[in-house]
């Protein structure tokens, strides 16, 4: 029951992830949010156009997923069967799915949720298959959520260090963070309170890397103040650690640029890229920029193209996130007003 959009990407990215390292066949019912789940794989450096011409990331539009909720659930049985006998048959390992599935919230062909939601029970514990249901107060109501949850045996839980909806900030390590969604004035002290605390624990362990990382590629609006902000809590870092800012976007990265971090030494901005060509494999270092080089001093270089749930199955809920990956870049924007993707 993710309580963020955030959340909500964060959770289906992981499920769907996780089947692709798994050589699973991997199915997302759309109805209107593909995109953003696309976006968060390219983030996490999921292989998304590869897996996509492969047919083993498999997006079903939205007017099939809506017409699963107008037919018998006999016929939703046996779809389900069918897509496991298909994923059989071209050699995958297993089968996973999950997907926008509000519109059969209001039983639009007199069938309650709970009726086609024991089906799916019904094939999980038939077939090789696992399926994510995620039910968020943006497409639900509470009561609808409740009703859901008591139909389900398991609930997963996706902890955060911090989520106002707006941004959501995961701990990735012992002095590694993620930080998805928008940076702005409501959430700056608790950016600058994270930095200091992780310092502070790195600098009382011995063990403790000395780099203290925050992965952005998934934030996507980082406001003038808030660059400001970084800049300055690396300048107050000690010469033995350094701030890491990695898989940053082009937009957020020309804030960060105007706002001095071309010159904060113990700062280093690693810019966002493309994801691996395959799921498996080494992938390239990411470029660096300290603060010997000043912008002018290299080349102009075009911007990378943009390439709480429930659980019923056998299948385990995902894997691990990976910590970066592409975005498309805006338009240049004077620096008061901050930038996004």
């Amino acid at each position: 029951m993710p309580v963020s959009d955030e959340q909500l990407w964060e959770l289906t990215a992981r499920f769907l992830s996780g089947g692709l390292r798994r050589n699973e066949k991997v199915v997302y019912f759309d109805d209107g949010t593909a995109e953003q789940v696309l976006e968060r794989l390219t983030e996490d450096r999921m292989p998304v156009a590869a897996t996509l011409r492969s047919g083993q990331l498999q997006v079903v539009p939205a007017d099939v997923t809506r017409g699963a909720f107008r037919s018998p659930v006999a016929d939703v049985r046996a779809l389900l069967h069918s897509y496991v006998d298909g994923s059989v048959a071209q050699g995958w390992s297993g089968f996973r799915m999950t997907g926008q599935m509000s519109y059969g919230a209001e039983a639009p062909a007199g069938i309650p949720m709970t009726a086609y939601d024991a089906a799916l029970d019904d094939v999980v514990r038939e077939r090789r298959l696992a399926a994510l249901c995620l039910y968020d107060h943006a497409h639900y109501t509470q009561e609808q959520i409740e009703r859901m949850r008591a139909a389900h045996r398991e609930e997963l839980s996706s902890p955060a260090a911090y989520d106002d909806g707006l941004l959501r900030i995961t701990q990735t390590g012992l002095t590694a963070v993620r930080l998805a969604g928008e940076a702005d004035h409501s959430n700056r002290p608790v950016i600058h309170k994270l930095i200091t605390d992780t310092l502070d624990r790195a600098l009382r362990s011995a063990d403790a890397p000395t780099d203290i990382e925050l992965n952005l590629a998934s934030l996507r609006f980082l406001d003038v103040a808030g660059a400001v902000a970084l800049v300055h809590a690396a300048e107050e870092f000690p010469s033995s650690h350094r701030l890491v800012l990695g898989d940053v976007r082009p937009g957020v990265q020309r804030v960060l640029d105007r706002c001095g971090a071309p010159f904060a030494t113990q700062l280093v901005v690693r810019e966002a890229r493309q994801p691996p060509a395959r799921l498996r494999g080494v992938p390239d270092e990411p470029r660096e920029r300290r603060v010997a080089e000043a912008p002018q001093d290299r080349p102009e270089e075009p911007d990378p193209a943009r390439s709480s749930g429930f659980v019923d199955g056998a299948g385990s809920a995902g894997s691990s996130n990976g910590d970066g990956g592409a975005d498309g870049g805006a338009p240049r924007e004077p620096a008061t007003e901050g930038a996004g993707t």
